[in-house]
């Protein structure tokens, strides 16, 4: 009733996605899922398994990749399972997935309760049917986050590495420190186009992350400055980013400004 749903499906590179999309007082939230030779990467939210599920029984995927626990990811892994189709992802987070999902109301809201599903460990790397993948670590937006790089193809599917060139706005558990670290061991590796899992295909996904990098090396530049010059982090928030987004009311401040700036602090 409170949320419009919409949600598009087509192919680039030879790689089919599906997007699904809800909105609802003023903040407007959406995910992708991917299939390429065989390999889905990750299932979308429960919220949206009206536009997902059918994606998912369409391309018939021989196994199914998980970026990262988060429920807008892992909403209909428990479908694929029911499907018989392999569920990977990293374990650290494996035990947690497996239990009723437990995550604030406005989460519910946008992606629904992610039913429980098991799943299997993820390897360093694996083969589809015609190509060979490599699994990279790429903590920082959350502690198991992976990435996958088709090396047969020099495609990257970065999952939430990227979303948008300037990050405004952090999640309470994301590190930009970490998220530097990850790109940084991302830009390490051959690729060109990247596939993302809010933002979508990036023809020049290389060029994109090397911009996303020198944006994130400036901002904490100039936090650890303003720090030393002696402001607080409430301080440095509203120098660096005035602007309040719907997203920091909507989640109850579990996103915020501020997260970019303590992140940046703890690890000082």
């Amino acid at each position: 009733m409170f949320v419009k749903q919409h949600s598009s499906r087509g192919e680039q590179s030879d790689v089919q996605y599906c997007e699904g999309r809800n909105e609802a007082f003023g903040v407007r939230l959406n995910c992708f899922a991917f299939f390429q030779d065989g390999v889905l990467i990750d299932t979308g939210s429960h919220s949206l398994r009206q536009v997902f599920r059918p994606f998912i029984d369409d391309v018939q995927p021989d196994m199914t990749m998980i970026t990262h626990y988060h429920e807008d990811h892992t909403g209909n892994a428990l479908y694929c399972a029911e499907q018989n189709i392999p569920v990977y992802m990293n374990p650290l987070y494996k035990n947690d997935c497996m239990k009723k999902a437990n995550y604030p109301f406005y989460r519910r809201f946008f992606w629904g309760k992610r039913p429980p599903f098991s799943s299997q460990d993820m390897p360093e790397t694996f083969s589809s049917r015609n190509a060979h993948w490599r699994v990279l670590s790429t903590p920082g937006h959350a502690a198991d986050h992976v990435s996958f790089l088709n090396e047969s193809t020099g495609q990257l599917f970065s999952g939430d590495l990227y979303v948008s060139p300037k990050t405004k706005v952090a999640l309470r558990e994301e590190s930009i420190p970490t998220i530097i670290r990850s790109i940084e061991h991302v830009l390490e590796h051959d690729f060109s186009e990247m596939f993302c899992c809010h933002a979508g295909y990036i023809k020049d996904g290389k060029k994109k992350l090397h911009y996303k990098l020198d944006y994130l090396r400036g901002v904490q530049e100039k936090v650890i400055q303003l720090n030393k010059e002696g402001y607080k982090i409430e301080e440095i928030k509203q120098s660096l980013f005035p602007k309040k987004y719907p997203i920091i009311t909507f989640s109850r401040g579990e996103w915020d400004s501020k997260y970019i700036v303590s992140s940046i602090l703890k690890e000082r």
